[in-house]
């Protein structure tokens, strides 16, 4: 009986172990497919939102919108086969290592949950907030980069610099330690949009411990203010949130109230963090919300 209980242990551990690759592979399968779709669906709904009058006067074409949105629907399509492929892949590493039944059909239900929720975000709620789109940070206004306890001693070599530069949170990537980090455990950011929006929620992303190198995640942002700013510097408070460290890696808050005008500038203040007391670490910012005047990011583009 002992021998089998270990056999079982040992199989278990094997499948998390499977399973924790899987899961740390996911976002480099599907990056690239996410910000493509998300970057077009945006400019497409953007476009069609324009009177054709408007159209010509900023000299665009609805021949457009035909062969993007038939590229669009066909990426779409491989993303939710790609979703399948891999919820297969889930489930046959469990059947491998014997985990059946109801433990089984659970963490089926919980993948396809993750999936779910994860294309919701990308899919409905546009990002405003990547540099592709041309977002940037306002870094007269932001805290300092963080590079390490032994940052000052690469003061004569300054490229050696372990700090990473605030723009980092506003990419894709969410490999372990590719973050924007502050000493301590409150600073602030400041993210000029590239068109102002009726800002609408806010999504924060930080790695898992089963990814990251240490095991865990002290480093990441608790509490946390959001704010839109106006050109003269004066702050509208749109929310007080709380990131869940045992919660999904991407979470998204929406806004407590409704904002009362347009910004182009979103301020996130993080107030606290989960422990860590040299460094904060976040990983991504996205901004979500509606397009002030659809004619100008189309002129922008």
């Amino acid at each position: 009986m002992p021998a089998r209980l270990g056999r079982k242990s040992v199989t278990h551990q094997k499948g998390r172990r499977i399973l924790k690759l899987l899961f740390l592979l996911l976002p480099v399968l599907f990056a690239g497919d996410y910000c493509w779709t998300l970057w077009g669906k945006e400019a497409l709904q953007t476009t069609l939102a324009v009177p054709e009058a408007e159209h010509k006067s900023t000299g665009t074409s609805l021949v457009w919108h035909d062969p993007k949105r038939q590229e669009l629907q066909e990426k779409e399509a491989h993303m939710s086969a790609a979703v399948e492929q891999f919820v297969q892949a889930v489930s046959k590493v469990l059947e491998d290592n014997h985990i059946r039944g109801e433990k089984r059909e659970n963490v089926l239900h919980f993948t396809r949950d993750a999936f779910e929720k994860v294309l919701k975000i990308y899919t409905w709620m546009p990002d405003w907030a990547l540099k592709s789109l041309g977002a940037t940070i306002d870094v007269q206004r932001t805290s300092k980069s963080y590079g390490g306890k032994d940052a000052k001693k690469w003061w004569i070599f300054p490229l050696f610099s372990f700090a990473k530069h605030p723009e980092t949170i506003l990419q894709p990537s969410i490999s372990p330690g590719d973050c924007w980090a502050f000493r301590g455990s409150q600073g602030h950011v400041v993210i000029r949009l590239p068109v102002k929006i009726w800002p609408a929620a806010f999504t924060i992303w930080h790695i898992s411990r089963a990814v990251s190198p240490s095991g865990e995640v002290s480093s990441a942002p608790k509490e946390f203010a959001v704010s839109g700013v106006d050109e003269d510097k004066a702050e509208t408070l749109l929310g007080l949130f709380t990131y869940d460290v045992d919660g999904m890696i991407a979470q998204t808050f929406h806004v407590q109230k409704e904002p009362p005008k347009t910004f182009r500038h979103i301020r996130l203040e993080v107030r606290s963090n989960w422990g860590n007391p040299e460094y904060t670490c976040i990983y991504r910012v996205q901004v979500h919300g509606q397009i002030e005047k659809p004619q100008e990011f189309i002129k922008h583009e």
